[in-house]
Formats: structure tokens, sequence, C-alpha cells
């Protein structure tokens, strides 16, 4: 099975504030995010993580990285791009990309961590999934929002919980 999150941000004080998250340290957020990571993504299941999976952390990436579940999969966001040097952090990822195109049961999915007004492939039936606007409420956001075809996978918007291209579909669904 896929998953895709964005915008983890292990480690971010501040983001807790930033994005009103619901915990009382960056501590406190890591295991959350971790254990709902968990929760749902199994050791043979891949997991594109749309950028930001770190920021300004405490603790070194590998104590974080090594207790995710999954084959991981990195889309470069603007806070990953000082850590890609860095062995500790690259190493848990099966590949690293700045845009990537997949196939998920089928259907053609555009990964970046910015959202994209118009993708490769979004007249011809392309999803495109980004993050990096996390649940801000912006110009980003309310033009992206309508669009059917894309989905911010951010985790402030699915619970902290990884999600399936289904759960992202459905959800526009009953909107």
């Amino acid at each position: 099975m896929i998953f895709y999150t964005a915008d983890p941000h292990f480690g971010h004080e501040r983001i807790i504030t930033l994005c009103s998250r619901p915990f009382s340290s960056a501590e406190e957020m890591n295991e959350a995010l971790i254990s709902r990571w968990n929760s749902v993504v199994g050791e043979e299941d891949d997991i594109y993580v749309l950028g930001d999976v770190m920021y300004r952390s405490k603790t070194p990436p590998d104590k974080i990285l090594s207790r995710l579940s999954g084959k991981k999969h990195l889309i470069v966001g603007n806070h990953d791009e000082d850590r890609l040097d860095d062995p500790d952090f690259t190493r848990f990822f099966e590949s690293i990309d700045n845009y990537l195109i997949i196939d998920d049961e089928g259907r053609k999915v555009v990964l970046f961590h910015y959202p994209i007004l118009e993708w490769y492939g979004s007249y011809r039936g392309y999803y495109h999934v980004f993050g990096h606007i996390h649940n801000m409420d912006n110009d980003a956001q309310r033009i992206m929002l309508p669009n059917r075809m894309a989905f911010n996978a951010g985790a402030d918007i699915w619970d902290f919980t990884p999600v399936t291209l289904d759960q992202m579909i459905e959800s526009k669904k009953s909107d």
C-alpha cells in the first residue's frame, strides 16, 4: 500500500504554535507523530513524505527516522535541503527526489512539496499531492482546495496520520 504525508516537522517547537498543533512540547509531538504513523504504515508499505521532515530538532534524525515503519521516500521540502548531506538523515529513505510522478494502483500521481496550480498531466487525469501550506488559511489553500485532483497531504490536515490516495479522494467527495 502507498501512504502520503507532508510537513511533520519533527522536533520543531514553534510549529506547535504556528499551526495550532495540540501538543505541549516537541517531544510530545514527535511521539504522537511516530505513533500515528506506525498505526497505519506497515513495514512493506511505501510512504511518500512530501517535505519538511524535521526542523530545528534537538533530537538527531536517526533517533526519529529509525522508529518509523515503511519504505520511506522523500520529496524534498524547503526545510530538508540542509540535511541532504547528512547520512544519519538520508540513509532512511529509499529515494530522495525534488519532483516525482508515481503510479498508485493505476493512477498517476505528481508529487511535489509545493502546490502546483497546473501540473504535468492535470488534463489527463493525473492527481497532484503536495504539502508546504500546512493548515494555513491562505490563497494557495483556497485555490487548491476545490480542485478534486489535488490534495494537501499535510500532517496538520490529516490528524498527524499518513493517508492513502483513496482517503484523500473520498474526503473531497464528502465536501
